[in-house]
């Protein structure tokens, strides 16, 4: 299937959108890049040395950033030179800063000098889930924190109206979007699309699993055609239909690929309990209650279970959370953040929700039930064991989903840690 572009507004139709007219920031640069010190390692690539505009390199100290993961420093040298590219690669490698820095050095350096409309984004990136785009969004503000350039988060669940005025009241550079969320925008022309000059599509597989591929062709015809913009294009799996899209959507682009065996840190301690399926609350209720799990997320396969797995918690007198796709979005913001600050010891979430969870220091990953997909074990146990520190994950499995073991072990390339639990836990 070919790629069509269908007709944009022109010009014309755009009278009463603000208009202005964007140029270099001129503030005063006080920071320099003697203020961000990093030796130079024969095996390991800089951010020094990619050549990016002081003041992304300025957001990239801040966040502290010193060498490229190995997602970035494979794919950077392309984007940057404005090449298109498909990468494989799981959540935790890396990838949101590979496109976000590509994305702020393509716009840095390439200034308008005429006028832009207000709603009409420079660059786009399109996710499957509102808490992966707020965290994208978090993201690209912190490393754009001392440019000019302006981020919008469009998402369902969150006041339509806001965002509208948001939109309207000034320009953006970089819309961050659910699929559904911004073809609302699209088609009430609170935004417009035929200005993106570089395009992400994120976790391109879960947008497969979750039915929104025909959303994303939409918002993709809204678009300048693949001659005329630059698209990167994420998965953590290569299956013929995501090949068949990232053919369609990309031009001659260079191919990157990530192996899980990288991901599965060895900052995790991976432990599989065998269990019977009527013990299983009694172990979990035990391990939350040791000293060391002290803040823990607990993943179940689906919403009904995730449901009551939290109320069977909160009657045991735990601090729990939920996080699933049938929770309205302004609680599930607020209840990440009360397991960000630490008022919620135990987050219980299904892997679309926790898809999105970037939260340091969280000590153990339980996996309540296996994943029915081996991915998503790959990426709920990178939700622990992050920023250098260590962590655990434990997975119980019983007489009914022991079979799923062997599809993560081949997936790992390695034999995970089968045991009994620990007596002390039993009694």
């Amino acid at each position: 299937m070919t790629e069509n572009k269908t007709t944009s507004p022109s010009e014309g139709e755009k009278p009463n959108r603000r208009r202005s007219r964007r140029r270099p920031s001129s503030r005063k640069q006080e920071w320099d890049l003697s203020q961000f010190e990093v030796e130079p390692q024969p095996t390991k690539v800089r951010f020094h040395d990619l050549g990016l505009p002081l003041q992304l390199m300025h957001g990239i100290a801040d966040l502290g950033f010193q060498y490229a993961s190995p997602i970035q420093a494979k794919s950077l040298p392309f984007t940057l030179a404005g090449n298109d590219v498909v990468g494989k690669a799981q959540t935790g490698t890396g990838k949101t800063a590979a496109f976000l820095i590509t994305i702020i050095h393509d716009l840095m350096n390439n200034p308008l000098d005429e006028e832009q409309y207000a709603g009409e984004p420079r660059a786009l990136v399109i996710a499957p889930t509102r808490e992966l785009v707020m965290q994208i969004s978090e993201d690209a503000k912190g490393l754009a924190k001392h440019t000019d350039l302006k981020v919008q988060t469009l998402v369902g669940g969150m006041d339509y109206d806001k965002q509208k005025k948001a939109l309207h009241y000034d320009t953006v550079d970089i819309v961050i979007a659910t699929p559904g969320r911004l073809i609302d925008f699209a088609t009430n022309k609170d935004v417009y699309l035929d200005r993106v000059e570089v395009m992400v599509i994120d976790e391109a597989d879960r947008m497969l699993d979750m039915g929104f591929i025909p959303q994303v062709r939409r918002i993709v015809r809204m678009t300048p055609h693949k001659d005329h913009r630059q698209t990167l294009l994420f998965s953590a799996t290569f299956t013929s239909d995501v090949e068949r899209l990232a053919d369609q959507w990309t031009l001659d682009a260079t191919r990157i690929e990530i192996e899980p065996d990288h991901v599965a840190s060895d900052s995790v301690d991976q432990k599989v309990y065998i269990v019977e399926g009527n013990q299983k609350f009694e172990l979990l209720q035990a391990v939350l209650e040791t000293e060391q799990a002290e803040s823990v997320i607990v993943f179940a396969n689906r919403r009904d279970e995730v449901r009551r797995l939290h109320e069977r918690l909160r009657k045991k007198g735990l601090t729990a959370g939920i996080l699933s796709g049938e929770i309205a979005q302004n609680k599930r913001v607020r209840t990440l953040e009360d397991f960000k600050s630490g008022k919620i010891k135990v987050l219980v979430a299904t892997d679309v929700a926790g898809r999105g969870i970037h939260v340091d220091g969280i000590s153990h990953v339980i996996n309540y039930t296996l994943p029915e997909e081996p991915e998503d074990y790959v990426h709920r146990i990178g939700r622990t064991g992050r920023a250098g520190k260590t962590g655990v994950s434990i997975s119980f499995a019983c007489e009914d989903d022991s079979f799923l073991l062997e599809p993560i072990e081949k997936l790992l390339g390695n034999k995970l840690n089968i045991e009994r639990p620990p007596e002390e836990l039993l009694a």
